[in-house]
């Protein structure tokens, strides 16, 4: 059976779990409607994906050449792994670490720009990060990581690939079969030196084995510690928030004390002229009558003058 068109299958698995089976049915009732009730039951069959899962999900339908990078980082990784070349497994061992951290970056930006996502501090992204490590332990998780299909997070904590090789000493492609018993001829130094060199070969295994144990070790406390560290990141970045919030609160309610003492000053300086035009009135006025009352004495001066000399 061939499966929805992808298109279809891409849009329901970018669309957040919360809205996912509204969309879901509403894509298979659709189908109905358009007289294909084959594709509308293969839709409707579409499981939901959890949180963890939607956002690996997200990640490879949006930015499928850093999923491709990772598959390629997983190949490299199982084959030094297979050929058990220390330093090499070590280099990427550290290359994942840094691809890791990055894509979990880049899960937390695609869901900042998702509409319906969880809020930064609700999203799962240690199952993420264990999915993505886990991918690069399985290749045929790898490739369903690159399907942008997944339906649930994955934890893998085992050591190598996914399930763990087998390690032994053959001579060639396959194990040959036990030879058939030789008679008795006394020591073999041809056996002992085989033995030897199986002894050899068995504890050469068992040292790197234990290196790469110890490096895987150190490997996960040194991701216990970046977790630690993110985690205090994290709550010092809300607490940021929540005080760059509070800021931006007093900055609001001093920017509406200013524009009310704006406004109060507005109308201080209307009336203020308004009493400069009554004042300079009030003072002509005041020139006006005291003239007025020169005049009028003056007058009286002159009248009282007239009178005495009458006299």
């Amino acid at each position: 059976m061939a499966g929805p068109p992808r298109d279809v299958v891409e849009r329901l698995y970018r669309t957040p779990p919360e809205r996912f089976v509204a969309a879901r049915d509403a894509a298979a009732a659709q189908a109905r409607r358009d007289g294909d009730p084959k594709l509308a039951r293969e839709i409707a069959r579409l499981r939901r994906p959890t949180v963890a899962a939607w956002l690996v999900n997200l990640l490879a339908l949006e930015r499928p050449e850093l999923v491709a990078d990772l598959v390629q980082l997983a190949d490299a990784l199982r084959e030094a792994q297979r050929e058990l070349r220390g330093p090499r497994l070590r280099e990427l061992s550290a290359q994942r670490r840094a691809a890791v951290g990055a894509l979990v970056a880049e899960v937390r930006r695609l869901a900042a720009g998702a509409q319906g996502a969880p809020s930064a501090g609700k999203l799962p992204l240690a199952e993420v990060e264990s999915t993505l490590n886990a991918a690069l332990a399985d290749a045929e998780l790898a490739e369903q990581v690159r399907s942008g299909r997944l339906l649930r997070s994955v934890h893998y904590a085992g050591f190598g690939e996914v399930p763990r090789p087998q390690l032994r000493l053959v001579t060639g492609g396959e194990e040959p079969p036990a030879a058939p018993p030789a008679r008795q001829r006394g020591p073999d130094r041809g056996a002992l030196r085989a033995e030897q060199a199986r002894r050899a070969a068995r504890a050469e295994l068992t040292r790197r084995r234990t290196a790469l144990e110890k490096e895987l070790a150190r490997a996960r406390t040194d991701q216990e510690r970046a977790e630690a560290e993110l985690a205090g990141a994290v709550a010092t970045e809300r607490d940021g928030a929540a005080a760059l919030d509070a800021v931006e609160t007093e900055l609001a309610e001093l920017e509406r004390r200013r524009a009310v003492a704006e406004q109060e000053l507005s109308r201080a300086r209307l009336a203020r002229r308004a009493a400069e035009r009554a004042a300079s009135g009030a003072r002509r006025r005041t020139g006006e009558v005291e003239a007025a009352m020169e005049a009028l004495a003056a007058e009286e001066g002159d009248a009282a003058d007239g009178d005495e000399a009458a006299d």
